[in-house]
């Protein structure tokens, strides 16, 4: 039995995912990509950076007001100035980010912890007295000290911050790791919620996703596809799917646009969506190995962890090097041709061999010709 969740998508396609190497979205498709959003029911959605220039701030203003559902939340350095800018574009949410591991206040912001304390305190007042719903974004918290985050969550505290995002900006944690830190932090400093932003530099972003929320994390950043700076983030499709079925989790959104969504954003984007790509790519339900092809005909709960319709797809039976000849009695009778074991014996000989020669798996039109007699088997190389 699936249990609902308080937990809330914070989706940043349209900001992180835009900050993917070589990609930008024109203004219709950031609409297109908003609404789809909205339409499953992402709570939350990072809509853009108001300090890139004029040009940004007019993309975000159009989707503020396209009066939607999910609250639109802009990305800031902790700056009195870049707060104005999201200010003057019409959002009620901010997310100010400053950098909070030691190397990076050193070597990058050539700061003290106590100036970074001092700046996000100007900039969480000055937020907050705008009436601004604030996340204070904890950049490369994952190597940060681990007491210094406390001490900048009781500051979030203490001037009415309202979650603390706790960033694994270089894609280097665990899952357990992450599980202990998040712990950690919920226990320190209760008053604030937790956000998660993960990212795929080592294959973890989604696994560590999920891991900050079983620690109790309320918020989770995600993106479609797993856009996002350098190998991604956390896919939200697999986010979603994965609470679901491995954690029995449900989040409220609607799934059954996963395809759509991902197939959308991959032309927008430029980025083909592998075919076998966790959730949505075309081919992860489909099945050619004979004994696993005969156990999803005779049940598909046998080698499917979700029905494929849930996240629009379809299943399929591939013929090939591997399959048997029950997936070619099924793949015949998808094609309206009754054909019996006798008779199926012969025909798996040459789609095996047609297969080896060509090395893909058959069409519906060479399995015809096959059936018809029109083909033979390939001579030996």
């Amino acid at each position: 039995m699936n249990r609902q969740h308080d937990i809330i998508i914070d989706d940043t396609t349209l900001r992180d995912g835009e900050q993917t190497a070589g990609v930008v979205f024109s203004k219709r498709e950031k609409i297109a990509i908003a609404r789809m959003l909205d339409s499953i029911g992402v709570g939350e959605i990072e809509c853009g950076i108001p300090a890139m220039g004029p040009e940004e701030q007019e993309s975000i203003r159009t989707l503020v007001d396209l009066g939607l559902s999910a609250r639109l939340i802009t990305w800031n350095r902790a700056l009195v100035p870049e707060i104005e800018a999201s200010i003057a574009c019409g959002v009620q949410a901010v997310d100010i980010s400053i950098s909070v591991s030691d190397q990076m206040i050193v070597h990058k912001l050539r700061k003290s912890r106590d100036a970074v304390k001092e700046q996000l305190k100007v900039a969480l007042g000055f937020a907050k007295g705008h009436d601004l719903y604030v996340s204070v974004g904890g950049e490369d918290a994952s190597r940060a000290d681990i007491s210094f985050l406390v001490e900048l969550m009781e500051i979030t505290r203490s001037l009415g911050g309202d979650r603390f995002r706790f960033c694994d900006t270089l894609g280097i944690m665990d899952p357990f790791t992450t599980f202990d830190k998040v712990t950690y932090l919920r226990r320190a400093v209760p008053e604030v919620d937790i956000e998660v932003h993960t990212h795929n530099d080592l294959g973890m972003a989604t696994a560590n996703a999920i891991a900050g929320i079983r620690a109790g994390a309320k918020f989770v950043n995600t993106t479609i596809n797993g856009l996002g700076e350098r190998a991604g983030n956390a896919a939200l499709e697999e986010v979603v799917m994965g609470l679901k079925y491995a954690c029995g989790i449900e989040t409220g959104i609607g799934t059954h646009r996963f395809r759509e969504m991902s197939l959308f954003v991959a032309k927008a984007s430029d980025r083909p969506l592998s075919v076998s790509k966790p959730v949505v790519g075309s081919r992860v339900f489909a099945h050619e190995s004979g004994l696993h092809a005969d156990g999803v005909i005779k049940d598909p709960r046998n080698y499917e962890g979700f029905d494929p319709t849930e996240v629009g797809l379809t299943r399929s039976i591939v013929i090939g090097k591997h399959s048997g000849t029950g997936g070619l009695i099924e793949r015949y009778r998808s094609m309206g041709i009754a054909v019996d074991r006798t008779r199926a014996e012969p025909l798996l000989e040459m789609t095996r061999a047609m297969s080896c020669s060509r090395k893909r798996d058959l069409t519906n039109s060479e399995l015809m010709a096959i059936y018809l007699g029109e083909e033979t088997l390939p001579k030996a190389a």
